[in-house]
């Protein structure tokens, strides 16, 4: 077994007397459900499909995650791995790089994502004379240096943050959600007429989903830490089920009463001033220190040659790059996408933890499981094209990525059994 720098356990079962109690870790995903990225994708489904239909969205969206997120959370319960080594069980060590890098890759874009959002929101509130010159790439740079050092210290800065993130931003969101309706109590709740996203109930449910897919597959860097199942399943049913429909009814209600998808904007009209800063700059840093986090654990069990705290340097400059070279201008594209890559990653790491590895405390390592690559790049040959055409089985394309793998690696695990029979 070997430590990651700060006690991480990056390629190693984690020791039982690290775990803690399901609540806090509830905390933490919670805290990347109140979001810049989760009120923009609420606020533009919402905008589209008005608040009933948003709402019952948000909802589905909640119970899809939660259910997903208890299934990967109680693998991880079970083995006390992270999510690279659960992959690399099941996707042989070769097949487990690849698939990871992929990950990482994601991991950086997310970065990319909330650095944006931040740099957006700073460069928005010098403008309005807060004290502090600066443009949008000096705030992004900035945002990601700070970001980066911090994550070093690993999964104690993410449950810290939580603890002081998530009643903050709760707080204040209410307050956004009130003083517009307050304004205008006869706002129109339906659909705008012209939406800035156009979608359909089914492409606003995926990209709701796809939102917090990465957090769903990577699950097991942080639900390994839970001390037992049942705090596991209790810590997802306090998260996603509850978190996703209250960020909808906050972002739909803000964004039909306003016409604006800007939360910045929002705040600084609504003279929220300091507070609002410090809820971008929390929600901001508690997320892309999971970005980096999860990233260095995958990458340093990847290539143990190199460091953790220099793959987090590094993924933070990656995801700094991407956000000065603009990637929050296909935000909604890059969720979908999301929904169609990741699903069929943890939909067969989790079948192989409660069906081929259950009860093996040691799994003998391969180079290449061919199986579990051959079922994951063959549902991205299909729907990846699919979504494209418009095609779908279920109207949601990360559900259809989601069943589509799983009863195809169950297929091939089947026959398997009957071949070696």
């Amino acid at each position: 077994m070997s430590a990651a720098p700060g006690g991480n356990y990056a390629s190693g079962r984690l020791p039982e007397e690290l775990t803690i109690p399901g609540w806090r870790v509830a905390l933490i995903i919670a805290s990347f459900t109140f979001s810049l990225p989760g009120f923009l994708n609420n606020a533009q489904a919402g905008l589209a499909l008005g608040l009933n239909q948003a709402a019952l969205a948000a909802l589905c969206a909640g119970l899809i995650l939660c259910a997903g997120a208890c299934l990967t959370a109680l693998v991880s319960v079970r083995t006390r791995l992270t999510t690279y080594t659960l992959v690399q069980r099941s996707f042989g060590l070769w097949g487990a790089a690849l698939v990871n890098i992929v990950i990482a890759i994601i991991h950086f874009c997310w970065f990319g994502v909330n650095v944006s959002f931040f740099g957006d929101a700073m460069a928005a509130a010098a403008q309005q004379g807060y004290g502090f010159p600066g443009d949008f790439n000096l705030f992004v740079i900035v945002g990601s240096v700070i970001i980066t050092l911090s994550t070093i210290w690993g999964f104690r800065t993410l449950d810290r943050l939580a603890m002081i993130a998530v009643p903050f931003v709760g707080v204040i969101l209410i307050a956004l959600c009130r003083s517009p309706l307050g304004d205008n109590p006869a706002a129109d709740l339906g659909p705008a007429a012209a939406p800035p996203v156009p979608m359909s109930f089914g492409i606003a449910l995926s990209s709701l989903v796809g939102g917090n897919l990465l957090t769903v597959a990577a699950m097991p860097d942080l639900s390994r830490f839970i001390r037992t199942e049942r705090g596991a399943v209790s810590a997802m049913l306090l998260s996603f089920p509850f978190c996703a429909p209250v960020i909808m009814l906050v972002s739909a209600l803000i964004a039909l009463a306003t016409g604006q998808t800007d939360i910045m904007k929002l705040v600084v009209a609504m003279g929220f001033g300091v507070p609002a800063l410090a809820m971008l700059v929390l929600s901001v840093w508690t997320i892309n220190a999971l970005n980096l986090y999860s990233a260095g654990l995958s990458m340093a069990a990847t290539f143990p040659r190199l460091r953790q705290g220099v793959i987090i340097v590094v993924g933070g400059a990656i995801g700094c790059l991407f956000a000065l070279l603009g990637i929050i201008n296909g935000f909604i594209p890059f969720l979908i996408a999301l929904g169609l890559i990741i699903p069929p990653i943890a939909a067969i790491y989790v079948i192989d933890g409660f069906i081929t590895f259950r009860g093996m405390e040691d799994v003998p390592m391969v180079s290449v499981r061919w199986e579990a690559i051959s079922v994951w790049i063959g549902s991205l040959a299909v729907t990846l094209p699919a979504t494209r055409l418009g095609w779908t089985l279920t109207t949601v394309p990360a559900l259809d990525a989601t069943f589509l793998a799983a009863f195809a690696y169950l297929a091939v695990l089947r026959l398997r059994r009957r071949q070696s029979a």
